[in-house]
């Protein structure tokens, strides 16, 4: 008769670890599938939002590079092909707004490592105009890709849209905007300019001003090759009864500096009185701008 009992061996360290192990294991195995198909679904959805981002995600992103002076309104489709009403206006809280004729019709598609956009509208664009844009870590470059001698002719009226003063001066005549190897590159929010961007206004003239035309003018905004971020400006009269001057600076923070005069042609003064009062503060037959 046995006076004790044989017990079972107990179990070892190793064949502890070895158990959660293998438990381990099997939890892994029952949840990698659960994990692969919840990435899978987060990816699927990125991509959809990616390539059905509605057009008003443009909007939106033009409204705030342009401080709202700048929108696109009744918008339809995608970013990738839609359209919309461009509208100019005096920033946020404006009730001052005017809306380019017909609508704006766009595409955009993959370029190189970038993007490029293709826009057109009939009434104000020369053919198509191509922008190429390159985001980057902290950095984003947009680059004018059209060949052509003039880019966008618009009505001056339009410039009603901006408010004061332009809503009191109510121009007549056109505005051509013109660009030579233009690229604007924004990097941790601070822009800086290469090329130039040119506006000419033709034929001008103004309800507040018995003469007509009054003149013709043109405004350069070129990068200084000798100072990094910072673009000149620049305000030289073409032909007219009204002669318009000025140079200034714009900086890579935004910030704005600009002196300009207007006067009268010998023989206009009078005619042209009023109008110089409106423009800038009066020294004698001149009226001097100060902006910045």
């Amino acid at each position: 008769m046995a006076w004790f009992k044989k017990s079972a061996p107990a179990a070892s360290a190793n064949d502890s670890v070895l158990g959660d192990i293998q438990a381990g294991g099997r939890a892994v195995r029952h949840l990698t599938p659960r994990r692969w198909s919840i990435a899978g679904a987060l990816v699927g959805i990125i991509g959809a939002l990616i390539v059905f981002a509605p057009a008003s995600w443009l909007a939106r992103a033009l409204a705030s590079a342009t401080s709202e002076h700048l929108l696109i309104v009744d918008t339809r489709g995608s970013i990738w092909n839609g359209s919309g009403v461009l509208v100019l206006t005096g920033g946020a809280g404006s009730r001052d707004a005017s809306a380019l004729p017909g609508r704006l019709h766009w595409k955009m598609s993959l370029k190189g490592i970038g993007l490029q956009l293709a826009a057109r509208q009939d009434c104000c664009i020369n053919g198509e105009l191509l922008l190429g844009i390159k985001p980057g870590l902290g950095r984003l470059a947009v680059s004018v890709d059209t060949q052509a001698d003039w880019l966008v002719r618009l009505p001056a009226d339009l410039l009603g849209g901006l408010g004061t003063p332009w809503n009191t001066l109510q121009l007549g005549g056109s505005l051509r905007l013109s660009a030579r190897e233009l690229k604007l590159e924004s990097v941790q929010g601070r822009w800086r300019q290469f090329g130039e961007l040119q506006l000419e206004l033709l034929n001008l003239s103004s309800r507040v001003s018995t003469v007509a035309p009054l003149g013709s003018y043109r405004f350069t905004v070129t990068a200084d090759t000798t100072s990094p971020g910072v673009s000149t400006l620049n305000l030289s009269t073409l032909e007219g009864a009204l002669q318009l001057s000025g140079v200034g600076t714009l900086t890579a923070g935004g910030k704005s500096r600009f002196t300009g005069e207007a006067s009268a042609a010998p023989g206009r003064e009078e005619a042209l009185n009023n109008l110089l009062n409106i423009i800038g503060r009066r020294q004698g037959a001149r009226s001097v701008l100060t902006i910045g």
